[in-house]
C-alpha cells in the first residue's frame, strides 16, 4: 500500500470520526433537546451547558476532546510503521478537528472546535495541550465567557508551539487550527465587544 493511500485512508477515518456529534448524542442520552434548537444553536458542550444537565455537557466535552486526542495518537503511533512521522500526524489533525467543524453527519455545520482542539493539542505534545487548556480555563474562570477564554487560547496556542519547536509541520497545523478557531469565534467577537455574549452557565431562552 502506497504511502498516499495510507494517509487519504488515515485523514477519511479521522474526518468520520471527527464528525461523530458528541453533543447531539449525549443529549439524546439524558432525555434532552437537540442542542441546535436553542441558545447559540451551537452542537458543543458549552451549549449543551445552557440546559441546566452539566452531566450531559461534561459526557459531551469528554467525548470531543476524546475523538481529537484518540486520533492523532493512533496516527502517532502508526506512523512509523509505515515510514511516516509528522505528516500523517498533522493530516490527521487537521482532519478529525475539521471533521467536528464541518461534520457530514450534521450536514456539515458543527460545533466550533474547541474541545476537539484540545484534545488534538494534547495528542500532538502534552505540554502544549495542557498550558493552552490552562490558559482556556483561567480566563473562563475569572471573566466566566467560554468565547473569549476560547479566542485567547487558540492565539496563545501558535505562539506556544514556536516557542516549544521553533516550527515545522505541527507548528502550521496548529496555526491553522487557531485561525480557524479565531474565524470561528468571529460572531462572539462581536458579542463580546457588544457587551451581549452570554456567560458560561446561562441558561436557554424559554
Amino acid at each position: 500500500m502506497s504511502e498516499f493511500l495510507i494517509v487519504m485512508l488515515a485523514a477519511l477515518a479521522a474526518y468520520l470520526l471527527g464528525s461523530v456529534p458528541f453533543a447531539v448524542v449525549c443529549s439524546r442520552l439524558f432525555g434532552l433537546a437537540d442542542p441546535r434548537s436553542y441558545g447559540s444553536g451551537n452542537p458543543g458542550a458549552t451549549n449543551v451547558l445552557r440546559s441546566g444537565n452539566k452531566a450531559a455537557a461534561a459526557c459531551t466535552l469528554a467525548g470531543d476532546m476524546a475523538k481529537g486526542w484518540l486520533a492523532v495518537f493512533l496516527a502517532q503511533a502508526c506512523g512509523p510503521r509505515f515510514g511516516l512521522a509528522q505528516g500523517l500526524a498533522g493530516v490527521v489533525a487537521l482532519a478529525v478537528f475539521f471533521g467536528h467543524v464541518y461534520p457530514v453527519f450534521l450536514k456539515f455545520k458543527g460545533g466550533k472546535g474547541v474541545a476537539t482542539a484540545a484534545g488534538v493539542l494534547l495528542a500532538i505534545d502534552p505540554l502544549l495541550g495542557l498550558t493552552t487548556v490552562g490558559i482556556w480555563l483561567a480566563v473562563a474562570f475569572i471573566l466566566r465567557y467560554s468565547s473569549l477564554a476560547a479566542l485567547v487560547a487558540a492565539a496563545a496556542a501558535p505562539l506556544i508551539a514556536f516557542l516549544l519547536w521553533g516550527g515545522g509541520i505541527l507548528a502550521w497545523v496548529v496555526g491553522i487550527i487557531a485561525m480557524t478557531l479565531i474565524v470561528r469565534h468571529w460572531a462572539n467577537l462581536q458579542r463580546l465587544m457588544a457587551g451581549t455574549e452570554p456567560k458560561i452557565g446561562a441558561k436557554k431562552k424559554t
